[in-house]
């Protein structure tokens, strides 16, 4: 059957494209993000903003409101042409079943989640300055990882079905195979659920979400009806391998490490802008944008080194797959159907996958699981 698969190894010229101009679509939105930033800082737009915000309250906590609002809707406005375009793009390659009101809805409340997200995280962030000016980074630290722990379990019951439907899985026996698999790998998930993905996308997925309690597996009905039963546990056993190798539990580690830099990187680059009086204190929320591009630079410097653990975890957890079903033929075909149905590069040059892909090439992916049933059958 490996074999069987080697002509569509070749990527599509269509494949190609959709992939090339996403992957510019991607560059470009950061670009605008990028200059918005250095603009507010230059042309110190920063500050009459802050200004603006004062004068409609003389309250702190809200005129930081005020302002976060005004900073998040020029945002938005600037960048909505570009994602109107992602919009058209899904549309045109034939990915998306996602009619133009249902994207508009859906982008009013990802721009109020996101809100409401960066109203806690701001506030919060700014109440340490004031509150504790000489160690607020250590103590912003530790509260940012316990929001990011909360988040990462919350988000299966609380922030996906504000965008998706989901259902208990109907399957009886799909269901009691996937949780076998799931107790073999040490994990207990507390159900599993049909994501009605169909409504908005052509493409599928599967994961298993959540921490503790509202860990689970949720499988796309793209997925279910249109794979094997075989094909779908050999994508969940790739997931359950990251549960295995406590990829979650490492990557918050990792995570906590780059975010402690990131705020000792905040906390020196405001004390010299300070001295260089750009800013009159710390505590001057003006100073956001300066906050927002340090995290930027250095998201973009530590990419390469991020995507390059990632692609480990990534080969570590096909390994656990391979180890984990009766035979690897289901996990080739299910790769293959993945990157047919998902449009993606099976053999991305080795820059783009060096520099922009959190996962091994599909190539490689497939390679490897050949090469592990080669060596299982000798």
């Amino acid at each position: 059957m490996a074999e069987e698969q080697k002509p569509t190894q070749v990527d599509s010229p269509e494949a190609r494209r959709y992939n090339r101009i996403r992957r510019w679509l991607g560059v470009a939105d950061f670009l605008v993000g990028l200059i918005f930033l250095i603009v507010l800082l230059v042309t110190g737009w920063t500050g009459a903003l802050r200004d603006y915000a004062l004068s409609g309250s003389q309250n702190y906590s809200l005129a930081l409101f005020l302002y976060l609002l005004l900073l998040l809707v020029i945002s938005k406005a600037l960048g909505v042409g570009l994602e109107y375009y992602g919009f058209r793009l899904e549309r045109r390659f034939k990915l998306s079943n996602q009619r133009l009101r249902s994207w508009i809805w859906d982008e009013c409340k990802s721009f109020l989640v996101g809100l409401v997200i960066a109203i806690i995280v701001v506030e919060l962030l700014y109440f340490t300055i004031r509150q504790w000016p000489q160690h607020w980074w250590l103590l912003a630290w530790a509260i940012f990882m316990v929001l990011f722990v909360v988040l990462a379990q919350l988000a299966p019951v609380v922030l996906f079905p504000i965008f998706y439907k989901f259902e208990p899985l109907e399957n009886e026996d799909l269901r009691r195979r996937l949780v076998v698999l799931s107790e073999r790998a040490g994990t207990r998930v507390r159900g599993v659920y049909r994501w009605r993905l169909s409504e908005k996308s052509k493409k599928a997925n599967a994961a298993l979400t959540g921490l503790g309690a509202t860990r689970r597996i949720i499988l796309a009905d793209t997925l279910l009806d249109n794979y094997a039963p075989e094909e779908i546990e050999a994508v969940l056993a790739h997931e359950l391998g990251h549960h295995v190798h406590r990829h979650i539990l490492k990557s918050i580690f990792v995570q906590a490490a780059i975010t402690l830099f990131g705020f000792w990187a905040a906390n020196w680059t405001l004390h010299y802008a300070v001295d260089q009086h750009m800013f009159e204190q710390l505590s001057d929320f003006a100073n956001l944008p300066l906050l927002v591009l340090v995290s930027t630079v250095l998201s973009l410097l530590l990419m390469p080194a991020l995507n390059a653990y990632s692609r480990f975890n990534e080969r570590q957890a096909d390994r656990y797959a391979f180890e984990s079903i009766a035979s690897v033929e289901p996990f080739i075909s299910s790769m293959n159907k993945l990157a047919d149905q998902n449009l993606a590069e099976r053999t991305p040059s080795r820059w783009v996958e060096l520099l922009f892909q959190s996962h091994p090439a599909i190539s490689r992916r497939v390679a490897a699981a050949e090469a592990w049933g080669r060596a299982q059958s000798q």
